[in-house]
């Protein structure tokens, strides 16, 4: 059964589509990944989708409430925990979960309930009473999460919740997503950590240029590039030609280069090794490592975008 549907959504700032004719479908209780190079709309999307914008054309129903006619309806059952830390640093976690929750509209008994059942989810009861500018990074995000749970949502859109955070909070976070998801919410995640959105979803959608450029389930997007490898190579200073040069080699798909990495996808890696090398050399640049994988996420990625997911 579908939670969320998204028909022919598209949204525009002056001669910038942002958005452009963008529809899928999530089913209750599923974890949805949303993949995007930057700029390639997935937060002018989410907006939308958390009634923060309003969409030029198309549609949003969550839960059986139509966005345009009914965004009160989907504020009670949406829960957002967005990019940037929404908490006032000078106040406890506790001050801050109890302002959140009278926002939603608690208060009393209940309020004190959910501020505690928030805390033990985020696991910093023991810290409640600490201002969150004393905080870490880490935990300033669980509480980030705890206040998007105050008021019980059955869908719960996460925007680069683990951003600069310590690997504890980390997987903290990352059981969170799935104890909740087990007790029955709906979660749409976002992520620049493949390996995150690999480990949580059972769907994904990828955007590039404002539009979905694929979706489906990891299988299914990994048949996309049949069986091709990702050859890793770290050196110094590679610079453009070298790309350019491997990109010209027969049996080279795609090549990205980030910093010191470049990545180079392949059905032939075999074959194509010896040359990439004689390139490196003939550049006078010294490879630190080479590292070859099997199709994944990422390649996906690289194949569909041109781009890392971190560019």
């Amino acid at each position: 059964m579908s939670f969320l549907k998204i028909r022919d959504l598209s949204k525009a700032f002056g001669k910038l589509q942002a958005v452009d004719h963008v529809s899928f479908e999530i089913s209750e209780g599923e974890v949805f990944g949303l993949l995007g190079p930057n700029g390639a709309g997935k937060s002018t999307l989410i907006s939308m989708m958390t009634t923060l914008l309003s969409p030029d054309s198309g549609s949003v129903e969550i839960g059986g409430f139509e966005l345009a006619k009914q965004p009160m309806e989907i504020k009670k059952i949406l829960g957002f925990v967005p990019q940037e830390i929404a908490l006032y640093p000078t106040l406890t976690a506790k001050e801050n979960l109890m302002f959140w929750g009278r926002m939603y509209g608690l208060s009393g008994a209940l309020l004190k309930e959910r501020v505690d059942e928030a805390l033990d989810i985020a696991g910093l009861k023991d810290r409640a009473k600490q201002r969150i500018d004393s905080y870490s990074g880490g935990m300033k995000r669980r509480i980030n999460i705890a206040a998007a749970l105050l008021h019980h949502p059955k869908i719960l859109i996460m925007d680069e919740p683990t951003v600069g955070i310590d690997p504890q909070s980390r997987n903290h976070i990352l059981e969170t997503v799935l104890k909740l998801n087990r007790e029955g919410m709906t979660v749409i995640y976002t992520s620049h950590y493949m390996e995150e959105v690999e480990f949580l979803c059972s769907r994904i959608a990828i955007m590039d240029h404002g539009k979905v450029i694929a979706l489906g389930s990891k299988e299914e997007l990994r048949k996309m590039i049949g069986n091709k490898d990702t050859i890793q190579i770290e050196s110094v200073n590679v610079g453009n030609k070298v790309t350019e040069l491997i990109n010209g080699l027969a049996g080279v798909d795609s090549v990205t280069h980030s910093g010191n990495t470049v990545k180079i996808i392949s059905m032939d890696s075999d074959k194509i090794l010896a040359k990439v090398i004689s390139i490196f050399d003939a550049e006078k640049r010294k490879i630190h490592s080479i590292n070859i994988e099997q199709s994944n996420l990422e390649s996906v990625f690289l194949h569909l975008t041109g781009r890392a997911l971190r560019d």
